[in-house]
């Protein structure tokens, strides 16, 4: 049975597919359109994605694709275990620059679902760690976008020193929230 828990942030949910294990491992269905649809979960996925970060302390993020290509994700993990970030940036939202994280990983089978308008990022929590995820949009570059990880009002806890955090150019250079042309808008239902 599939389990779904509301997280902090309306709209953020965290789901965990039931296993069926025996002495050769475990099956696991990952995503069932008709079966999220008995929840309410009704995204059409169009593209899914996958990266493998080596060492412990890399983090991705934060992350936004822009509308019109704006994308929900539902994010994995398939190695070793990470800390799943999510940012309600939706201007006007009751929630706004709130976060919450947490941890997915191989053994878990935790999932996170992220709605467009919320930052998206991780931090590896262990060697070789590989994330899995599913988008509602194509990538676009022109629409690509990310906030500092470590910006000091959003205030996320990633659980290492983020000072050696292991981060692409993209990500050391990027903005402060209060500093980049914020698309996104609370529509008042989630």
């Amino acid at each position: 049975m599939l389990k779904i828990k509301q997280t902090l942030l309306p709209g953020v949910l965290r789901l965990t597919p039931r296993r069926f294990g025996d002495n050769r491992g475990y099956f696991c269905e990952t995503w069932n359109k008709k079966r999220m649809a008995e929840h309410g979960i009704t995204y059409d996925f169009v593209q899914d994605n996958q990266s493998l970060s080596q060492d412990v302390g890399t983090v991705r993020g934060l992350h936004y694709q822009a509308p019109p290509h704006a994308q929900t994700k539902l994010v994995r993990c398939g190695r070793g275990a990470l800390l799943d970030v999510a940012v309600d940036i939706r201007k006007g939202s009751p929630t706004y620059g709130r976060w919450i994280a947490e941890e997915l990983s191989a053994e878990n089978g935790h999932q996170l679902l992220i709605p467009s308008g919320f930052l998206h990022g991780f931090v590896t929590l262990q060697p070789n760690t590989e994330i899995l995820y599913k988008c509602t949009d194509f990538y676009d570059p022109d629409c690509d976008g990310a906030v500092r990880f470590d910006d000091p009002d959003i205030g996320v806890d990633w659980g290492i020193d983020t000072s050696n955090a292991v981060l692409s150019a993209k990500d050391q250079e990027a903005p402060l929230l209060k500093d980049f042309d914020n698309p996104f808008i609370w529509e008042g239902s989630q």
